[in-house]
């Protein structure tokens, strides 16, 4: 049952990470059915204590990025989606997987910056053939948008990779 649990986590996460890549949405049923499977998990184990100890650490979480929504430095969704994967993940590999969410997240994002980088340079370079005066490209391209980084990815990730190599998962 365990290993249905997995898969089906696995999948969710997967459904995530593209409709965040894409819309920049993270849908509250998608974050419901992951910590519906973290409550699964949890009768699924029989350990009340460590149950315990995980809802605890899952209010935390929740205190904590809905703080950093509160503040503008975290979506919504990615603060739902952190806090069903604690329910899902348990309080042993918690910090485990807080971590892999930053080294998930500092790759996304130093990935979109090099990408935007890019794009604006093959922009200025179009703009200066298209225009002849290097001044009215440069003062057609003064105002890049703001660029986000689809965070629910790099959670997805972090995720997927916590829940692969935890072997109690596997028992």
């Amino acid at each position: 049952m365990q290993t249905t649990v997995l898969a089906l986590a696995i999948a969710i996460l997967g459904v995530i990470a593209y409709g965040d890549m894409h819309t920049r949405r993270i849908p509250n049923a998608l974050c419901v059915a992951i910590a519906m499977l973290g409550l699964m998990r949890m009768i699924l184990v029989h350990d009340s204590i460590a149950a315990g100890h995980t809802l605890e650490a899952g209010v935390a979480i929740f205190a904590v990025t809905f703080l950093l929504f509160w503040r503008g430095m975290f979506g919504g969704g990615d603060a739902k989606l952190v806090t069903a994967m604690a329910l899902l993940i348990g309080y042993q590999d918690l910090f485990g997987f807080l971590f892999l969410i930053s080294l998930c997240g500092g790759a996304l994002a130093l990935a979109i910056l090099a990408r935007e980088k890019l794009h604006r340079q093959r922009s200025i370079l179009l703009y200066a053939v298209i225009i002849p005066s290097a001044r009215q490209a440069r003062d057609s391209t003064a105002t890049p948008a703001r660029c986000t980084v689809p965070y629910g990815v790099a959670i997805a990730a972090a995720g997927v990779l916590t829940l692969i190599f935890d072997t109690s998962f596997l028992k």
